[in-house]
């Protein structure tokens, strides 16, 4: 048994702030969840406010620790886990952002990106950092704000500002902005990390005229940041990964070819490709998975854009629901959808499609479609979704996977998972626990401070609740594979 007991893993979501306490067993001892306010100013705009989001990261922080009366001398490290791409700027002085966050979903650096492309330094980006020319990525949002904020230009090149995602924000404000670092995972999400030479590079850096200066230092994902002082005692952060890097690391997938799945505001699946950098041709990105011990791990990706948000949209906007937890009894409720299909492009389509003008939508509505028939399509959505993405990581790898782990807060929903198994005739494991992020940063944090020995340390703590086995006919599968891809040719290119 540990002496010290715990370790803390901050996960700072798209829509949500949590803090979960991890055991040396990996089990959950405490946990904590705040939502905050997603901002539209403009078509396509998303963003956030920093301040909020560090607030609410803090508090429940401490409501966790509250809920397990733990000190902080019973924590033996902080581990960081974080939506990715999302951008903040801020005076360095004051700590203070000059601009609300961007978020990685805002589009509005599309017709920059359309520029890059035009100019074909996309190519360069590509063999460089290993991601799809996207205002998806952070590099066009942080020239957009030096674009954009008075005084920013002139400010960052004075040495004024400093700039991160959201890893490095709450870093930043954790240590009392004595630390100004991000991790390879996040790094590597921004377009100006070059994954081969794991540094930023210079010539991307010049392209968009962003200043070396304001970016933070690049570290392994597991060691030691700094130390935080905000809980009653001196506390290292020691793990820190974006948030599908940490899940596929929760989640185990430790070998070449383990694959996940999350479903949260967007769906991300990625897969261990090993120490070896890995080149797709069909619309999936290379990704640094984390560095430990001196080792790089990289990943392939299919990252789409909207997937429980859809859901949220149902929720909120349209009031068909008053919880998500309605939606699983909601989608049995019929026998199918009714022939709709919904294609949740709210902010146009990630993987392996790429197209920034696409817009939601919903086809093959008639007179007979109901609430149900909605609910059920938009759940539907997030599966066939993902079998857009296996489909191109079987073109890209030569093999799918054998069976797929899925975590986030609709994997929760059973009448999702045994949909995914159907559309894809793959079997579904959904783990005891599906905080695979939260516990993927806790790893990554508890490995670098002695916590935890090595990964076969973690091997018996991976257990799945429940198997999803395929149970839908070939023909069945095909027929409504077939009808989603009509549904996303309808939605493309909507907003050019």
């Amino acid at each position: 048994m540990n002496e010290v007991p715990y370790v803390l893993a901050l996960d700072q979501g798209t829509t949500s702030s949590r803090a979960i306490l991890f055991d040396h067993d990996g089990s959950v001892r405490a946990s904590a969840s705040l939502e905050f306010r997603q901002h539209y100013p403009r078509p396509g705009w998303v963003e956030h406010d920093a301040e909020e989001i560090w607030k609410s990261q803090k508090e429940t922080a401490e409501k966790a620790l509250t809920e397990a009366r733990a000190s902080a001398a019973e924590i033996a490290a902080v581990g960081i886990t974080n939506q990715r791409e999302t951008v903040v700027l801020w005076e360095r002085a004051t700590g203070k952002p000059v601009y609300h966050a961007i978020v990685w979903q805002c589009r509005r650096t599309a017709e920059m990106c359309d520029r890059v492309r035009q100019q074909g330094f996309d190519r360069t980006l590509r063999e460089k950092t290993g991601l799809i020319t996207d205002a998806y990525f952070s590099g066009t949002k942080i020239a957009w704000l030096l674009e954009n904020v008075p005084g920013a230009r002139a400010r960052a090149e004075r040495g004024e500002l400093a700039v991160g995602t959201i890893d490095t924000w709450l870093i930043w404000n954790l240590t009392g902005g004595r630390v100004h670092a991000t991790d390879v995972s996040n790094a590597s999400r921004t377009l100006l990390f070059n994954i081969r030479a794991l540094q930023w590079d210079e010539e991307i850096l010049r392209y968009f005229d962003i200043p070396a200066a304001l970016l933070p230092e690049v570290k392994a994902s597991s060691g030691v940041f700094g130390e935080t002082r905000l809980f009653g005692g001196s506390i290292p952060i020691a793990g820190v990964a974006g948030d599908q890097q940490a899940s596929l690391f929760g989640h185990q997938c430790f070998e070449r070819g383990g694959a996940k799945n999350t479903y949260g505001t967007g769906l991300f699946l990625l897969m261990n490709a090993g120490e070896e950098i890995p080149r797709s041709e069909s619309g999936l990105i290379a990704t640094v998975g984390w560095q430990r011990n001196g080792r790089t791990v990289y990943a392939l990706e299919g990252s789409v854009f909207i997937a429980g948000a859809a859901i949220q949209w149902l929720r909120d906007e349209l009031k068909l629901i008053a919880s998500t937890e309605e939606t699983d009894a909601l989608a049995r409720a019929v026998a199918d959808s009714g022939g709709i299909y919904f294609v949740p492009a709210f902010v146009g389509l990630g993987a392996p499609h790429w197209d920034p003008y696409a817009r939601g939508a919903i086809v093959g509505l008639t007179r007979g479609t109901g609430r149900a028939h909605l609910v059920r399509a938009a759940i539907e959505a997030m599966a066939f979704q993902t079998r857009e993405v296996i489909e191109a990581m079987a073109k890209d790898s030569g093999s799918r996977p054998d069976v797929l782990r899925v975590d986030g807060g609709a994997a929760r929903n059973d009448f999702l998972c045994q949909f995914q198994a159907d559309i894809l005739g793959v079997p579904v494991e959904r783990p005891a626990t599906t905080e695979a992020t939260a516990l993927g940063a806790a790893y990554l944090a508890g490995l670098g401070t002695g916590f935890w020995k090595d990964e076969r340390e973690l091997a018996s703590q991976l257990k799945i609740a429940r198997r999803f086995e395929p149970q839908m006919s070939a023909s069945r599968r095909e027929e409504l594979y077939v009808g989603w891809h009509r549904a996303v040719q309808r939605a493309k290119g909507w907003a050019q």
